[in-house]
């Protein structure tokens, strides 16, 4: 294993360590670590202890940023439209 249980690509360490990283690379680095998560494990917590495990690195890194806000869009539900969220008889 590379990296962790919570990031065993090291996909978050390694984004820590490239200098200049700007936001929209560490949102495809996010996207490729998340598709990684176990679907039997609550995403939301493993953002939380990866930013835990980061939290001595600057909070205006764009990796930070990213987490936070990945964190954030998975607490609020999503709408959905169409035929599923239509009332079945």
């Amino acid at each position: 294993m590379k990296g962790d249980a919570d990031d065993p690509k090291a996909l978050i360490r390694e984004a820590f360590n490239i200098e200049g990283i700007t936001e929209p690379e560490c949102r495809t680095v996010f996207l490729d670590w998340a598709l990684g998560i176990p679907m039997d494990q609550d995403t939301q917590l493993v953002i939380q202890r990866v930013l835990e495990q980061y939290k001595a690195e600057p909070q205006d890194h764009p990796m930070i940023t990213t987490l936070k806000n990945g964190l954030e869009a998975m607490s609020k539900p999503k709408r959905r439209g169409g035929w599923k969220s239509r009332p079945r008889p």
